[in-house]
């Protein structure tokens, strides 16, 4: 009740703070079929454009819709809260700042789950329910209908926006012939976070599986986002057909013919005699901070390192007949997923025998994507003595800027305060920072001003700093990794994280003993260029899952312990 007097205070003083007869919107949750109290975060998205549903609109690029947000505390059905001037927003930061004009407006309730913590903590965030925490379709959140409405900022006047659908669970993936799944409770993480907690496997079984009981298999790990089901793998031939769905990111206007003929000629080399049988898994462990857990131990998220190294994949090689140690047991993915790989190695460097990371998010903090967490005062400016430059957030291959740090940034606090925004900082915080004393991560900045917390910079070198930690430790870990650091990035990375490899380069060039991998760089190539210099971003990354196996075999081939199964599985 004090949470809410606060929030409903907190409006008021927006409000108050607005023209007098400013045109408000006032989002009301359905009267039924809803629990007693809810929580969580209330979204208003309003946009010109009525092609797709408003939600579906949202962007970082300022061309994109906008969107207000506002946290609800134990509000009952029927119960509504105003949005209004005063009520911070994206790209406008305000609603007064908003013309005069018809738009499409939607509302969307992103439902919050009390979690009581291990330690004692009582906190309030988004529970991973199947659609890899995007707020747009998680199920049990509740929309409405979008609607056109005649917008004033100068007008007195409330607009009503009444949610009214409750957004359906979604189906668990049926097993084929090569794709199994599964799933198992964790104990460490069902511990941590004070309820059940499931890690879900999407596997790729090899050809034949089931008719040689005998084979063990080597396993690879593709780190990355969330997987609804194991994906870029077909037994059909593609449609010539197909009506084509466009690619603005790759300029292809029918991208999805693309990835259907790839996916189609993984399987055709999956079965093919001369290819290696072997096991591949996506692993789901979407958590209420973000679609996945950056797969390393953390003080907000929970150990899920360990939690997947010495629960899930044991139990993985166990069902699906992995030959179970560590030199038969490789790591990649691109962006996430290229940290995760380099980071499961460092971390649990003899649990597995190479990562290859291609595109890895900021690998050293001293460039975080273009902020030296450590030296600089402020995330989001360079500031001189008579003026100050915005720092940017995405730019394309000839250098031009989509957003800034502090736009995206404020997108995320729009979507969720508390470190609750599902976004790609958000995460990095939830992941990387210490726990506060309200049981939430603490700031690495403040999310409105940028300024460092330079105790929490310190935090996350220590902890999380890829090349620090190699550096620093590189006396037992030089020879525990040898062979194992494989890193490839464009050197027009759109997000900038060229910048943190060219640094991690410079340590492991001189590294004694040497490294003995590679980190190679794709000449004005974006995010995510994954080391073909041959193949342009939209083939290459549609090739993860056979483009490092010849090195994988070598490196199983060089470093297999006496007596190692080398044989069963290459039938």
């Amino acid at each position: 009740m004090i949470k809410r007097a606060l929030l409903c205070s907190s409006i008021a003083v927006g409000l108050a703070s607005a023209p007098l007869g400013a045109e408000t919107f006032r989002v009301s949750l359905p009267a039924a079929g809803i629990d007693a109290a809810n929580d969580g975060r209330m979204l208003l998205i309003i946009t010109p454009d009525g092609k797709t549903e408003p939600r579906f609109q949202v962007g970082a690029d300022n061309l994109d819709a906008q969107i207000f947000g506002v946290n609800i505390d134990g509000l009952k059905p029927g119960g509504s809260v105003p949005i209004g001037p005063g009520v911070l927003g994206y790209p406008a930061e305000d609603m007064a700042q908003l013309p005069k004009g018809d738009y499409f407006v939607q509302g969307v309730f992103h439902k919050y789950q009390t979690y009581r913590l291990g330690n004692g903590k009582v906190v309030k965030l988004p529970a991973a329910r199947g659609a890899g925490q995007n707020w747009r379709k998680e199920p049990g959140n509740i929309v409405s209908k979008p609607v056109k409405v005649s917008f004033d900022p100068a007008r007195a006047g409330e607009i009503a926006v009444p949610l009214e659908t409750v957004l359906p669970p979604i189906a668990e993936p049926k097993d084929s012939e090569f794709i199994r799944h599964f799933k198992i409770r964790s104990e460490r993480l069902s511990k941590f976070w004070g309820t059940d907690v499931f890690i879900r496997g999407h596997v790729l079984v090899p050809k034949d599986f089931d008719k040689h009981p005998e084979a063990k298999y080597p396993l690879a790990i593709f780190h990355g986002h969330f997987p609804d089901d194991f994906g870029g793998f077909r037994t059909t031939p593609p449609d010539p057909n197909a009506k084509c769905v466009p690619s603005a990111r790759f300029n292809e206007p029918c991208y999805n013919r693309i990835e259907d003929k790839e996916a189609y000629n993984l399987y055709q080399k999956w079965i093919s005699k001369d290819f290696p049988r072997m096991l591949i898994v996506e692993i789901d462990h979407s958590n209420p901070y973000y679609d996945d857990s950056y797969a390393v131990n953390s003080a907000n998220i929970g150990p899920y390192g360990d939690a997947i190294t010495y629960e899930f994949i044991p139990e993985l090689e166990k069902r699906y007949r992995g030959l179970g140690a560590g030199w038969a047991r490789f790591l990649y993915g691109g962006s996430t997923g290229g940290w995760e790989s380099l980071g499961v190695q460092v971390k649990y460097p003899d649990e597995y025998n190479g990562a290859f990371a291609a595109c890895p998010d900021p690998i050293d903090f001293r460039q975080n994507m273009v902020t030296n967490i450590y030296e600089d005062k402020n995330a989001y400016w360079r500031d001189g003595q008579f003026g100050r430059v915005a720092k940017p957030g995405k730019r394309n291959y000839l250098g031009h800027v989509a957003y800034t740090t502090e736009m995206e940034n404020r997108l995320e606090l729009v979507l969720g305060d508390k470190t609750r925004s599902g976004g790609q900082w958000d995460i990095w915080e939830a992941v990387y920072s210490p726990m506060g004393e309200d049981g939430y991560p603490q700031r690495i900045y403040d999310k409105r001003t940028g300024v460092i917390d330079r105790k929490v910079a310190d935090y996350w070198r220590e902890n999380y700093d890829l090349r620090y930690i190699m550096e620093r430790d590189w006396k037992t870990l030089g020879p525990k990794l040898a062979g194992k650091v494989h890193i490839y990035v464009g050197d027009m990375d759109n997000y900038y994280l060229n910048n943190a490899v060219y640094l991690t380069e410079d340590f492991l060039k001189k590294a004694k003993p040497a490294y003995q991998g590679e980190v190679t760089y794709g000449d004005r190539d974006e995010h995510c260029w994954n080391g073909d210099p041959n193949l342009p971003n939209a083939i290459g990354r549609l090739r993860y899952h056979t483009m490092y196996v010849d090195k994988m075999l070598k490196q199983m081939k060089d470093t297999a312990p006496p007596g190692a199964d080398l044989t069963s599985w290459r039938y």
